[in-house]
């Protein structure tokens, strides 16, 4: 018997080892070494530098963090792990607070802000005239798409998550789709060869595929990286502080466009200001108001699959939410990344950090009111 659980182990094992070197399971390797995404894993992967030009300093508002957090406040800032938390009012830095030894200038992963970051990239390329219109089939862009029910696939189907391709959103799964393009080397071979679930633009519906596929839209009308397109159309005109990463599936290779855009959280807070323009910055029209304006809004005539109602909280890859009668549009990653956009108020709230809450309420984060709240309350407590 045991001879045969010996012959039987050795097997598997052989086995193993020849599945490892099929080079699309070497992400599993690196997946079992990591295991879950941390907010730093830009040490890990390779890296496009989004390059910054002359930075624009945030100007500082006189009551700069004169509002102290209360203890129940930073009992939950602590509990979730948070590394830093900013409230820009009236285009002034108002507060900010950071913990877990990172300050201003620290990098940390947006996760899937940088879908809410794609959105804006495709906006630009709106305004600079080589995307004419959102309802163009995917397939004008990208030769794969040509055939079959794919290629009625349209860009609006894949802003608004509606593309319903063959995409499991799976984090926890050592072998779903999802972890083999967070670890994996060739991000752009997987979304190449999703299939069609069937007809496309009836549900809402998440999946990392969507701004992946907008990334080489932008790819292929610009004729550059996304990473060159993000620095000439957001980086410099919004005078980030500090050069960006974007994780890159292995050297020179492709930006990880759902995910994995790394910054700090005054830069970040810079995304929010611009959509609290309307897409303008410094008198300059950047992407066009109409496109963010419906990027930020709900599209309603979808389904909401996970809720099983009329979408009322998801625009082209920015979430919205309606609370205590604030609009407000935000971006959010999986461990808790938030930009926070209350036009009402004139405010940018921005969470950075390594937990996010399981529990959600009408299909958000119970941490997103929380973060709302707190911001809400500083804003009220530095206008008496």
């Amino acid at each position: 018997m045991k001879k045969y659980l010996k012959i039987a182990s050795a097997v598997i094992i052989v086995g193993l080892a020849i599945f490892l070197t099929i080079p699309r399971n070497h992400y599993i390797v690196r997946a079992l070494i990591y295991q879950l995404p941390n907010i730093d894993d830009y040490k890990i992967f390779e890296n496009r530098t989004i390059a910054k030009g002359e930075s624009q300093p945030w100007k500082v508002s006189d009551k700069y963090n004169s509002i102290g957090l209360s203890v129940d406040q930073l009992t939950y800032f602590s509990a979730y792990k948070t590394v830093a938390y900013l409230v820009v009012k009236d285009t002034t830095l108002l507060s900010e607070t950071y913990w877990g030894g990172y300050d201003k200038d620290s990098y940390s992963n947006s996760f899937s802000m940088s879908k809410s970051i794609v959105s804006l990239l495709i906006g630009c390329a709106i305004q600079d005239g080589l995307i004419k219109d959102i309802n163009q089939p995917l397939s004008d862009f990208i030769p794969e798409y040509k055939v079959g029910e794919r290629s009625k696939i349209t860009l609006r189907n894949l802003l608004s998550m509606s593309s319903n391709l063959s995409w499991d959103e799976s984090y926890s799964s050592l072998f779903s789709i999802t972890t083999q393009a967070y670890y994996g080397n060739d991000v752009k071979r997987i979304v190449l060869n999703l299939h069609s679930l069937g007809e496309a633009g009836k549900y809402f519906d998440y999946r990392g595929s969507d701004p992946q596929l907008l990334a080489l839209v932008i790819e292929s009308v610009t004729g550059k990286s996304l990473s060159e397109y993000a620095s000439e159309k957001l980086w410099i005109p919004l005078g980030a502080e500090h050069d960006a990463l974007w994780n890159l599936d292995r050297k020179n290779g492709t930006e990880k466009a759902s995910c994995c855009f790394n910054s700090n959280a005054r830069d970040f807070a810079r995304i929010g200001q611009l959509v609290l323009n309307g897409g303008k910055w410094n008198n300059k029209q950047i992407l066009p108001e109409w496109y963010l304006k419906e990027a930020t809004s709900p599209v309603s005539e979808l389904i909401d699959k996970e809720l099983n109602k009329p979408n009322q909280r998801y625009g082209y890859q920015w979430w919205y939410i309606n609370y205590k009668n604030y609009s407000i549009k935000y971006a959010r990653g999986i461990l808790g990344q938030y930009i926070f956009v209350i036009p009402e108020l004139n405010a940018v709230i921005v969470r950075l950090g390594h937990k996010r809450s399981d529990v959600k309420i009408d299909g958000h984060p119970e941490d997103v009111y929380k973060y709302i709240d707190f911001g809400l309350e500083i804003i009220e407590r530095s206008s008496k």
